[in-house]
This record gives structure tokens, C-alpha cells and sequence, in this order.
């Protein structure tokens, strides 16, 4: 990170000479060694936490989101639809046919479907999400890494840690259950460098440009995301302005010129895609009663090991209760934490920054209720005086505004590995600085100690100073070294679906009625049908969020009489009794879908579904491995 430079002389995040920062870099085009062996450690830990998925990529999902895991597989048969078809990717009717989803509205992440459309189509959608998933993670890691080493830490290591951190916390790794959205966030360290930089003289255009196009390509990516972004830059900007006045003064000027020409040229690239979202077919407002503003963070949490690390226990969630692990870092972290701001926020303003981030995000995401270890105490949270119709509040979990608070701890863990590689080393012992922007380097001048340094002597007395900050921040990380990725097996495909046995079936125009119909709680292997096909034949119902008959967001498609009664069927095991208007009703909604072929293929529940399809729809034809109800002469 960085902020408005006025005063050459000195690293206002940092309070020390910049050629401090400055000897540690390489030229432009000249990576460091250390450079290329951080990022290729970030791409074998990728590779490492979906370690479970290759084992058998084509029929494993997410053990702890299989749905999420399939939407998102789905989401990348979309891109390469829309790219191989050249419709318009903001909407598609092959899902919850005819009404169809509104991409905008929904966790799309077109931003990396539709580049990455011609390797789908090479290598499927399943392999894709695999590839992607880990990817993302290293990617997010090797921006933090560069955000760090550039602009905030002059030890390699340091920003090593931090970026890893940033990478791979246990939150994002929570999410990396079937959520790539939530871990698709390589944009934000470069959004965030790109803000703290506007007020750098005679560069707010450039500036201003690269922020906007950074901004609008991440609302392509993670909307959410970038919320939580910008809600982070503007209380860095805040504390920033509050110790540094005279600084934040002479900078402001350039500061909201270059911000202006940032908003300015992510609205143009935006505009119609944002209008789209909220005005567009299939958009709503907010979603039914607010579901999510009950998940806050539980107290306990800060302390507690999550889930899917090496210190972790599985068992641990069930005593906490409903939440997403956005923090939980473990008591070793949250001590070192403690710690290292008492020690660094005198000397240094990232740290003090760091630390009103922590408190203020950790405030807020405590919810409408507080609640330690599971229950909740009856002392009202900020979230208690937030209305639940304000516009964008209203679709916030408060749980994930801890994702911030993530990252300013990795910040700080950078900036504690920095400070102990600091121990014994005399801030004027350095040889050469860069003489200009280039790389070019020439001899130091003679410089005096930065404010706060110590001379050589007491420096060189606090050399085990080092060794013990390494250790304690080794300690507190080790613990957090995440596992592979839990994975369950799902049952393939019916041959009739992957060998193209339905096409005769299905028309221009019409749907496959798969049973179980798609559905946010039944219906999983059926949604992969259509992502396994490349999307090639529409379906009903499935897992996204549209509008109610009150325009309020809700889970998949408004059940009709056919998908409840299937449904239900589902859950007791045994057909109800049917009448006529059972069977008038089916037509109905065959009629509604347009169907030209309904399909049941293998499913724990496949005989008491046969047995009610039956009863409605007449005796079923067997061909290849599922059962098929042609039903276009029914519905005409």
C-alpha cells in the first residue's frame, strides 16, 4: 500500500527514508529471485488446497457446498455459451426456462467465464473450476506479495507472509468451498494500491484511468467484494488524513481529481450492465425478510482454529453456530496481533491504520445480536440500528466485513516480520538506492537514521530481537497452513445426456423437464446436466436468485404445483394420492416450461419418482440408461 507522497523525504505509511523501501527493488522488467520463488510456492499451495478435486476431477464436488460447487461449474458452461452463441452473457434462458436468470443479479463472475470461455470449451467445465479455484487463490497471493514488497515492506519474506496470508487465510479458504467468487480477489491489492495513490503529483490522470478500468473489470468479478474495498480505502483514507493533515491538505486536490476521473470512466464501462442488474428482466430488490442479516460474528470465533486448517476440528462449527469462518484465526494469531500493534502503532502509521481497520470492521461484523460461543447474549449489535431496506446494506452479510479485517492482518503480519528483519540492521548501513524510477542505481548518500531508529550500537544489541519476531510470527501462521479441500463424490451423468441421446427430443425452442426439477435444495445432479452439455438444451427451475411476485429476491425459481409435488414426494418417500386436477395441473406447467421431453435418470429417490410421473404422465419409454416421458403431442 501507499498513500499521497508530498514530502520527498519521507514514507508516510512507514515513517521512514523511502530508500529504505526503494534498495530492495529490481527494475521493472527484472524480477527478483524472491519474486519468482513466492509466486511459484503460491502456485504449488494452489494446487495443494484442491488437491481432492484432481483425484477425480469429472466427478467430485465441494463436500461442504456440492450446490454452489455446481452453479459454479454452470457458470463457466455459461461463459462459453455465450461467447460460442454471441448472446448477450448479462442474461440467459437456459436456466428457469422460459423466464431465465439475470446474470447481473447473481454471483456470475463473468469477469473470468468469458476470457476463460475457448479453455472451457477445450477442456470442460468441471476441469475449469478446478484449474480456476486454485489459480485464483495463487494469483490473489502474488498481488498481495507484489502490493506489499512494492510499497509497504522492504524484507522479501515479509511481504511473502503477508501476501500468502492474503491468499490463503482460513476465510477465503472457507470460501474456496464452492465460492471462486469470494476467492477471486487479485484486483483488490492493485484497486487498493491505485487508491492511496491519486494524490501523487502530475499522475492523477494515469492514475485516475487505472482505478477506473480496475474497478469496473472487478464488478465483473465480485461486486461484493469491491464493496468491502472501497469501505476499507475510505477508512484508510480517513485515519490517513486524521494523522497526516497537512499532507491529506496539500494532496487533496490531485486526490479528488484523479478519483473523479476514476468514477467517471468505471461508470461509462458500466452503466448499462448496472442498470441491467437492478432494472433489467428478471432483476428484484433485495432479498425476502433479509435472510442474511442475522449471520454476525460470533466472538468466539476470533479465537477459534477454522475448519479447514491443520489446527482445525470439523466438529468446532456446530458449538459456534451458523456462520461463515471469515475470521476465525486462532489465539496464537489474535495474541501476536495484539502484540505487534502495541509495539509497532507508535512508529508506524501502517500499523496505526491496521489497527482502526481491525476494530471498526470487527465492530461492525458483530451483527443484530452479539453472540459468544453460539448463543447469543441479548446485547443489541450495530446491525440492530441498520434498517434492512437500505439500498445495498440490505443484500450484506455482516459476517463478511471481517474479510477486511483479514486483511489488514495480513498487513500487519508483514509489517511485524519487517520489523524484526529490521533488529541489528542500522537504517544508514545501506550501499546503493535507486537514482530514478527506471531502476537505475547510484551511490547513497551519507543518510541519517530514520525518525524513531535506533543508533547502530542498540540496533546491533537487538539482533535476537529478529529471531524471536520470526518464530512468533511462524508460530502463529503454521497452525492456520491450510488442508486440501474436502470433496465428495457425485454420480455422473446418464449416458443418454453426455452421448446426446435427447436431442431428437428436444427442438428449437423447447426444454428438457429433468426430474428432480433444478432446484436451490433438490435437484443438484440434474443442474449439472445442463453444465455438462455445454448448456445445449434449456431446463426449468434451478439455483439462483430472482424475483418473488413481490419483486423481493429469492431462492431458485417460484415452485409450481408439478415441482412441489415432486418435491414433497422426494421427502416422504411414497406418491400421495392423486386426482384429476393433479394431472390438469402437470399439463399445465409442462405447457408453462415448454417442455418437449421429461427425464429421470438414476437417483436415490428413482422409484418413487418413476411411480408418480407415471401416474400422472402415462407408462414411460426406457432408452439408453434413464426414463423418458415424450410429452410435445400432450402440451402441443
Amino acid at each position: 500500500m501507499a498513500v499521497p507522497v508530498v514530502d520527498p523525504s519521507l514514507n508516510p505509511l512507514t515513517d521512514v527514508d523511502p530508500a529504505e523501501v526503494e534498495s530492495t527493488r529490481r527494475p521493472r522488467r527484472r524480477p527478483a529471485r524472491a519474486d519468482l520463488l513466492a509466486l511459484g510456492a503460491y502456485v504449488l499451495l494452489g494446487v495443494f488446497v484442491c488437491l481432492n478435486y484432481w483425484g477425480d476431477v469429472n466427478g467430485r464436488v465441494s463436500s461442504h457446498l456440492p450446490t454452489d460447487h455446481s452453479w459454479f461449474e454452470w457458470l463457466f458452461a455459461h461463459g462459453a455459451f455465450s461467447v460460442r452463441h454471441l448472446e448477450n452473457p448479462l442474461f440467459t434462458a437456459r436456466q428457469n426456462a422460459p423466464d431465465g436468470v439475470n446474470m447481473m443479479a447473481n454471483t456470475s463472475l463473468l469477469g473470468v467465464t468469458l476470457p476463460l470461455a475457448p479453455l472451457t470449451m477445450l477442456l470442460g467445465p468441471q476441469v475449469m473450476y478446478a484449474l480456476y479455484l486454485g489459480a485464483a487463490l495463487a494469483a490473489t497471493a502474488g498481488t498481495g506479495y507484489w502490493m506489499l514488497s512494492r510499497h509497504l515492506v522492504r524484507s522479501r519474506a515479509a511481504a511473502f507472509v503477508g501476501g500468502a496470508f492474503l491468499g490463503f487465510a482460513p476465510g477465503i479458504i472457507h470460501h474456496a468451498n464452492g465460492q471462486p467468487n469470494f476467492v477471486s480477489n487479485f484486483l483488490l491489492p492493485l484497486i487498493v494500491v491505485r487508491v492511496l495513490t491519486l494524490g501523487e503529483p502530475g499522475r492523477w490522470r494515469r492514475n485516475g484511468l487505472v482505478l477506473g478500468a480496475l474497478v469496473a473489470y472487478q464488478i465483473f468479478i465480485n461486486e461484493e467484494m469491491l464493496l468491502l474495498t472501497a469501505l476499507a480505502c475510505l477508512v484508510v483514507v480517513l485515519a490517513y488524513a486524521v494523522q497526516r493533515p497537512r499532507a491529506t491538505r496539500a494532496a487533496a486536490g490531485t486526490f479528488l481529481a484523479g478519483l473523479g476521473v476514476a468514477g467517471g470512466l468505471a461508470l461509462v464501462l458500466t452503466a448499462y450492465p448496472i442498470w441491467f442488474q437492478f432494472n433489467g428482466p428478471q432483476s428484484y430488490r433485495g432479498l425476502q425478510g433479509g435472510v442474511f442479516h442475522n449471520w454476525g460474528e460470533d466472538l468466539v470465533a476470533f479465537v477459534t482454529f477454522a475448519r479447514d486448517t491443520w489446527a482445525g476440528d470439523p466438529a468446532v462449527e456446530k458449538t459456534i453456530g451458523l456462520t461463515e469462518q471469515n475470521t476465525w484465526f486462532g489465539w496464537p494469531l489474535v495474541m501476536l496481533s495484539v502484540v505487534a500493534l502495541v509495539l509497532l502503532v507508535r512508529r508506524s502509521v501502517a500499523a496505526r491504520i491496521a489497527a482502526v481497520l481491525i476494530v471498526v470492521f470487527s465492530v461492525a461484523a458483530i451483527g443484530p445480536w452479539v453472540r459468544f460461543n453460539g448463543v447469543e447474549t441479548g446485547v443489541k449489535g450495530p446491525w440492530s440500528y441498520v434498517s434492512d431496506d437500505l439500498p445495498l446494506v440490505e443484500m450484506m452479510m455482516p459476517t463478511r466485513l471481517t474479510l477486511v479485517v483479514a486483511a489488514a492482518v495480513g498487513v500487519l503480519l508483514a509489517l511485524t516480520w519487517d520489523a524484526a528483519h529490521r533488529q541489528g540492521r542500522p537504517v544508514a548501513d545501506r550501499p546503493r538506492v535507486p537514482a530514478q524510477r527506471t531502476g537505475e542505481t547510484a551511490p547513497a548518500e551519507p543518510a541519517k537514521p530514520a525518525e524513531g531508529a535506533e543508533p547502530a550500537p542498540v540496533a546491533a544489541r537487538r539482533r535476537w530481537l529478529r529471531p524471536v519476531g520470526y518464530a512468533a510470527v511462524a508460530l502463529a501462521v503454521l497452525p492456520l497452513f491450510p488442508r486440501p479441500l474436502p470433496a465428495q463424490q457425485i454420480d455422473p451423468p446418464p449416458h443418454f445426456i453426455t452421448a446426446g441421446g435427447w436431442r431428437p427430443y428436444v427442438p428449437a425452442g423447447r426444454t428438457l423437464v429433468p426430474v428432480p426439477i433444478p432446484s436451490n435444495v433438490h435437484g443438484l445432479p440434474t443442474l449439472r446436466w445442463s453444465a455438462l452439455t455445454g448448456q445445449e438444451f434449456p431446463v426449468p427451475g434451478g439455483y439462483f436468485i430472482g424475483p418473488n411476485e413481490l419483486g423481493e429476491g429469492v431462492f431458485g425459481a417460484p415452485n409450481r404445483p408439478t415441482s412441489s409435488l415432486i418435491y414433497s414426494t422426494m421427502d416422504s418417500g411414497t406418491v400421495p394420492a392423486l386426482t384429476d386436477e393433479n394431472r390438469r395441473q402437470i399439463v399445465e406447467d409442462l405447457r408453462f416450461w415448454r417442455a418437449s421431453v421429461v427425464v429421470l435418470g438414476a437417483h436415490p429417490r428413482e422409484a418413487v419418482l418413476r411411480e408418480l410421473v407415471t401416474a400422472l404422465l402415462g407408462p414411460p419409454q426406457r432408452v439408453d440408461d434413464v426414463w423418458v416421458w415424450d410429452v410435445r403431442a400432450l402440451v402441443g
